[in-house]
């Protein structure tokens, strides 16, 4: 029997975690509803879930905290995190993708849009195909093995990480608009802000250490994987 996929909901409204609930059951989805951060942590602990759907404002520990954490985690890494709130500012949405949640939904919204949100970044979560590997000078994507080395050195990088990197890597020197990446990488992208990008490519360069250098700003135009920029340091 196939697995469903696993959704856990950290909301402390118990009328919007029901709505969700049962609209993921309706739609193929196993949900697990916690109301706040330290029961969030003991079901993360317990079985890692497939996506998470995160509330900004929770009693005790916040989403963005409760994000942070994940992030730094090797264990929860590379778990998508759907943030949920009502700040729809792009200062806090930018607040919310820097703590490291993949995408982010401003309530009120529709059950349509939210299915269709999960079932974007898992699709971006998915392995590519096996045997797909690039590389870079030192930098080197196995696609098929989902891990990410520089200099025999293993990187650790979140899923909408490695799929920008695999598609940089695999168009390199080319300039790519966020838009072009939106569509490529995000797919679905009337959803997502082109200000995500920005956001995604900061945490790929962080991630990446020294071998950040390798993806160029071009300024007005996009980004650029290139083999003869500088790696930092």
């Amino acid at each position: 029997m196939r697995k469903l996929p696993r959704v856990l909901i950290v909301e402390d409204e118990a009328a919007i975690a029901e709505l969700i609930a049962v609209n993921l059951r309706h739609n193929g989805f196993e949900p697990v509803w916690v109301e706040d951060g330290a029961a969030a942590q003991r079901s993360m602990d317990a079985v890692l879930p497939d996506v998470v759907l995160l509330d900004w404002m929770l009693p005790g520990m916040s989403g963005l905290q409760l994000a942070r954490r994940w992030r730094a985690d090797g264990r929860s890494k590379a778990v998508p995190i759907l943030m949920l709130t009502a700040r729809g500012d792009e200062p806090d949405k930018v607040q919310g993708l820097d703590a490291g949640a993949d995408d982010y939904i401003t309530k009120p919204f529709s059950p349509q849009e939210l299915l269709a949100r999960i079932r974007a970044v898992l699709r971006r979560r998915a392995p590519e195909q096996a045997g797909n590997s690039v590389s870079i000078g030192a930098l080197v994507l196995d696609a098929g093995a989902h891990r990410v080395s520089y200099e025999g050195e293993e990187i650790k990088l979140g899923p909408t990480e490695f799929r920008l990197l695999h598609y940089l890597m695999q168009h390199s020197e080319r300039v790519h608009s966020r838009a072009q990446l939106l569509d490529r990488v995000w797919g679905d992208h009337v959803f997502i802000e082109e200000r995500t990008v920005d956001v995604h490519i900061k945490r790929l360069r962080t991630a990446l250490g020294t071998a950040g250098g390798l993806i160029e700003t071009v300024r007005g135009s996009g980004y650029r994987m290139s083999r003869n920029a500088k790696p930092a340091g």
